[in-house]
């Protein structure tokens, strides 16, 4: 792998134990906050450095505890992209994107002028940093840090700051950029669908301990945890009993559900994604994992209605299941008479270990 990450470094409240590798295509990093995330690249970069281990790039060691190599950051070859940007204010934007790039006059110039173009930002080259959007401070940064032509690029959150139109439109950017760089690029992000969009690969961390890497239909579809699965954005879960091949008692729902994959006794918990749960048509009354139901309450988006539901009575406190439907579903059987019956997908049904 060009990129080989084997390294410990003790922070205020865990060790962070980063061991992972990437190649030509784009991972995400996927993480609440405080889980190490930010760390990972730095210690990459060279701006901190680990405790014992080694950071292995292109066959070249940038950092190794028993042989005592310590590559300096100016030295490693690596683009890193901060969340703040950290433009230089004084400097105009050819000049940031020229900062620490090692060539001759002419090639700088005609290099820096490719990296703008590559940006949509040509035109820009004479602007100083207070004079730009968000989004375009955003697209400077990254020219920099592809100016330098480097052999991995690290990327800390850089959309965090931008407001959702510009996110979405400078997401497209960065999405192109990686197709198109083709060498090692770690994406850094505590956003679940974020990540799932910008890199085929992802790596989940939680306190500083790798809890799940692999594709992210792997990932998404077949996580090997609950606490992954929470850090994906599952919303429904109970406490689960095998019963037998194929059926899963429910604890904290009452119910047996049928699932599609056999249980085995690890199993410890139950769940499904709000937008996998579905509201059974009268045809399929008696289909399998379909549940009266009763409406709690109901929270609505500008496309989506999530809906906190109630099972066994309309009676009580809280809710024990999350849908989200398209709000032309919700205008279909919004006025129907209750309960309804909420329908489990044996399908999408997840069957999770301790």
């Amino acid at each position: 792998m060009p990129l080989e990450a084997h390294f410990e470094k003790r922070l205020a409240s865990f060790t962070l134990a980063a061991d992972f590798s990437c190649d030509a295509e784009p991972l995400a990093i996927l993480g609440p906050s405080g889980s190490g995330k930010s760390m990972t690249l730095r210690c990459l970069a060279g701006l901190e450095r680990p405790d014992r281990g080694r950071i292995i790039l292109n066959g070249r060691a940038l950092f190794d505890s028993e042989k005592r190599i310590d590559i300096p950051a100016r030295q490693r070859g690596v683009g890193l992209l901060f969340q703040s940007y950290a433009l230089f204010p004084h400097l105009n934007v050819a000049k940031n994107v020229a900062f620490g790039m090692k060539a001759a006059a002419s090639e700088r110039d005609a290099r820096v002028q490719k990296q703008l173009a590559e940006v949509h930002l040509e035109n820009f080259a004479k602007r100083m940093p207070r004079e730009l959007s968000g989004g375009e401070q955003q697209r400077v940064a990254l020219a920099r840090a592809l100016a330098i032509e480097p052999e991995a690029l690290l990327l800390d959150e850089p959309l965090s700051a931008l407001d959702t139109y510009l996110r979405s439109k400078v997401e497209q950017q960065l999405i192109l950029t990686l197709a198109r760089f083709r060498r090692p690029a770690l994406y850094v992000t505590h956003n679940m669908e974020e990540a799932y969009r910008i890199a085929a690969q992802i790596l989940v961390l939680s306190k500083g301990k790798v809890e799940a890497s692999g594709s992210r239909e792997q990932i998404f579809r077949h996580p090997p945890a609950l606490e992954v699965a929470l850090l994906t954005g599952l919303k429904n879960f109970s406490r689960a009993r095998v019963i037998s091949v194929g059926k899963v008692e429910a604890l904290d729902w009452n119910y047996v559900l049928s699932c599609d994959v056999a249980a085995s006794a690890k199993i410890a918990y139950v769940g499904i994604r709000a937008h996998h749960l579905r509201f059974a048509a009268p045809s399929e009354a008696n289909a399998a994992n379909a549940f009266p139901c009763w409406l709690a309450r109901t929270n609505e988006a500008p496309f989506r209605v999530t809906l906190y539901l109630r099972l066994h009575s309309a009676e009580g406190e809280g809710h024990h299941l999350q849908a989200e439907v398209t709000k032309e579903n919700w205008a279909l059987f919004k006025d129907q008479p209750q309960p309804w019956r909420v329908l489990l997908p044996p399908s999408d049904i997840l069957l999770l270990p301790k």
